[in-house]
């Protein structure tokens, strides 16, 4: 793995994409969102996970944050996914309206087998990209890169009207997290 795409600063804030394996669209349903919501809210209140801009895209999400409670942001990022990883699995199994639950489960469980760690379904994909944002230069083109996102896919028109995103909060609207570290960058 290359050097850029490794935590190296515990404290540095960091851009990350993690995409569900074979690039499945699980996140078409929106209970399936709302468990990746609940983990971050948790990581935010109990992890000291500091959430500066998000998006839930169909398959994959991304993330800018920062650990501030002396937790390696590598850990912080895996316990995230580890927990949504059951607590979607188990949401897909349980889900009486799921019509692809048979196709989904079946291509995790053979996800699984492929890797040494997993035991019983492998949701996430392993590689996270992750990459330390060093200016505001580059803190704010990730951000407007994450917001863009839903209208890049022809989802909604403007950033702000997607709702599984931090778009509304930095358009001064309330969004579905709380506590979202709204940067502000001043071009001089």
């Amino acid at each position: 793995m290359s050097r850029n795409y490794k935590f190296h600063n515990p404290e540095g804030l960091y851009f990350v994409s993690f995409a569900v394996v074979g690039w499945l669209d699980v996140f078409t349903r929106n209970e399936y969102k709302d468990l990746v919501l609940e983990s971050l809210t948790f990581c935010q209140k109990n992890k000291g996970m500091e959430i500066h801009a998000w998006c839930i895209m169909t398959n994959h999400v991304h993330l800018i944050f920062r650990s501030i409670e002396n937790e390696k942001p590598e850990l912080l990022l895996g316990d995230f996914k580890r927990f949504t990883s059951r607590s979607i699995t188990k949401a897909i199994q349980e889900n009486p309206r799921e019509s692809r639950k048979e196709f989904l489960l079946d291509f995790f469980k053979n996800e699984a087998v492929k890797t040494s760690n997993t035991t019983n379904f492998q949701f996430w994909r392993h590689d996270n990209k992750p990459i330390e944002l060093w200016s505001n230069e580059v803190i704010q083109q990730k951000i407007d890169y994450i917001h863009n996102n839903p209208v890049e896919e022809g989802i909604v028109f403007r950033p702000e009207d997607y709702k599984y995103s931090s778009a509304p909060d930095y358009a001064g609207e309330k969004g579905l997290l709380e506590d979202i570290c709204v940067f502000q960058y001043f071009k001089i």
